[in-house]
């Protein structure tokens, strides 16, 4: 009888310490008094479940709350650490990054402070330790049978107050902050899985002609630079040498078309403003998508700037100097209208600045494949990866305060001071690429832009905390006056500018979306003509 009551009463226990760990979240979440009926009953039914389900292997009530308990406090931990990186909690889609963390921990672990890791392996350990020395399982004490019947109770308890906060299908914002708040960690988990399991739009920007295209008369070749974490960075301080972006700065006045650029992301999410860009969907657009499009949306087949390029005659090309598994970009990008991917495995023999391939290394691969470029012309796609945090782990190298800086910056810039170098190298990139795509003949193109501004909080909190648009420019060859004008975009507009700088109709290649899509409209032709 007291194994019973014991296996009824810790799963309670448990879900009621798990909303006092919830206090610790941030942001702060909502009073459980305070959330919807709804929202408590999934916090409790969600308990239960999994309680009965860890209880059925370990066999000891209390042990079972204590471990559940301890994967609690580590995730409320990460939540708080992603919130301080990246402005956001941590939310259902997130659990595809847990993965990724034990495949790439340098990528993510470092944003996870020390003295945290240490406490939930500690909590986890104690847990660990005591359940096994203090508490004996159940079946010394019980039969099988009975064992089972407690643990049929407990589930059916449980899945019925899951059934019950589930169809009232509470409303989410898409805004985890908001969300979180609201609801708190375990109710908005679910209603984020929820609805990505339930929501999948098929809309797409871009259009195909319904007859066949062939090559078009004297197509130049294209290349797209998505620069890791670029954006203008001598906004934060004057005392920034504004010759960190020499060769920016030259291709900005002969660029088309330069300004800054609202993205999908902050600090991170890279796949956020790329799926943007190559789809023209506005990240809003997207529902629970917006946060990995790549998890289920893409992988449908959309057709993207890259499709519309590749019908119209283009070799589509992606150089990724990182493993193309990550974000299963291996899978999605062929459902993208890419024919090839070159990634980490053809950068073996290439130089490294920092931990990661080097950004002249990727420019140095792109312009030789230019250079083998036959009768067809290519649209090469370029994600880097130089400038991917986390900064804190490298070093200031000697002479880099004199190269970068004409005044001292502030007391903790360490940060901005490695950014600043691996800045310097995506300069010499865009540079170099200029240089040869002028070489080339034909009349041939360059877009360069940043997936989001980089991770650096102390940067912030001593100079200016930036607005989060990054930079773009278009650019063709055959300039011969820097006639170039200013207009800040968002990124999922980007690719219909660049159609029409190439000379596409954009009337034709364009789709104007439904209101119900929820996306803001494409700029006018009037506008797009001034180009």
């Amino acid at each position: 009888m007291a194994d019973g009551f014991a296996c009824l009463i810790a799963p309670l226990a448990g879900s009621l310490l798990a909303l006092l760990i919830e206090s610790r979240l941030l942001p702060a979440v909502s009073r459980p008094w305070q959330r919807p009926a709804a929202a408590l009953t999934l916090h409790f039914g969600i308990w239960a479940v999994f309680s009965a389900s860890l209880l059925a292997l370990v066999q000891r009530p209390f042990f079972t709350a204590a471990i559940w308990l301890s994967g609690f406090l580590f995730l409320v931990l990460v939540s708080n650490a992603k919130y301080r990186a990246l402005r956001e909690p941590f939310f259902f889609q997130d659990f595809e990054y847990l993965v990724d963390a034990l495949k790439h921990p340098r990528l993510y672990l470092p944003f996870l402070a020390p003295g945290q890791a240490l406490l939930a392996t500690a909590a986890f350990i104690v847990a660990l330790w005591t359940g096994l020395r203090s508490e004996a399982p159940l079946l010394e004490n019980m039969s099988g049978g009975e064992m089972q019947k407690i643990l049929a109770i407990q589930a059916v308890i449980g899945g019925a107050l899951i059934w019950l906060g589930a169809r009232c299908r509470l409303p989410v914002s898409f805004d985890p902050c908001a969300d979180l708040q609201r609801l708190g960690m375990l109710a908005s988990l679910w209603r984020y899985g929820e609805e990505e399991v339930r929501s999948q739009p098929r809309v797409s920007r871009f259009r195909l002609p319904v007859e066949a295209a062939t090559v078009r008369h004297r197509a130049g070749h294209l290349v797209v630079v998505q620069s890791e974490s670029f954006f203008d960075v001598r906004r934060l301080s004057p005392a920034i040498r504004p010759q960190v972006l020499r060769e920016f700065d030259v291709l900005q006045a002969e660029a088309r078309l330069s300004g800054q650029l609202t993205v999908a992301a902050w600090g991170a999410n890279t796949v956020r403003s790329e799926f943007a860009f190559l789809s023209g969907l506005a990240n809003e657009s997207l529902g629970v998508h917006r946060f990995n499009p790549y998890r289920r949306l893409a992988r449908q087949g959309i057709v993207t700037l890259a499709t519309l390029l590749r019908h119209h005659g283009y070799r589509t090309v992606c150089v990724h100097p990182y493993a193309q598994s990550f974000y299963a970009r291996e899978q999605v990008f062929p459902r993208l209208g890419f024919d090839e991917f070159i990634d980490i495995r053809q950068f073996a023999d290439c130089a490294r600045s920092g931990p990661y391939i080097g950004d002249l290394a990727v420019a140095e691969k792109v312009c030789a494949l230019l250079g083998q470029a036959n009768e067809q012309p290519v649209f090469v796609f370029v994600i880097t990866m130089e400038n991917h945090g986390p900064l804190h782990w490298e070093k200031v190298a000697p002479g880099d305060m004199e190269r970068f800086y004409s005044t001292p910056p502030p007391t903790g810039s360490d940060d901005l001071t490695i950014y600043l170098r691996h800045l310097a190298n995506a300069d010499r990139m865009a540079g170099l690429l200029r240089q040869t795509l002028t070489d080339l003949p034909g009349t041939n193109a360059l877009c360069w832009y940043g997936d989001h501004v980089p991770i650096m909080p102390a940067v912030y909190q001593s100079l200016v905390t930036p607005d989060g648009r990054s930079d773009y420019l278009l650019w063709r060859s055959d300039v011969t006056v820097a006639d170039g004008r200013r207009q800040d975009l968002a990124v999922h507009d980007l690719g219909a500018m660049l159609l029409q700088m190439m000379g596409f109709c954009a009337a034709e290649a364009i789709s104007a979306l439904p209101p119900s899509a929820g996306m803001r409209a494409m700029p006018a032709n009037a506008q797009m003509s001034q180009m």
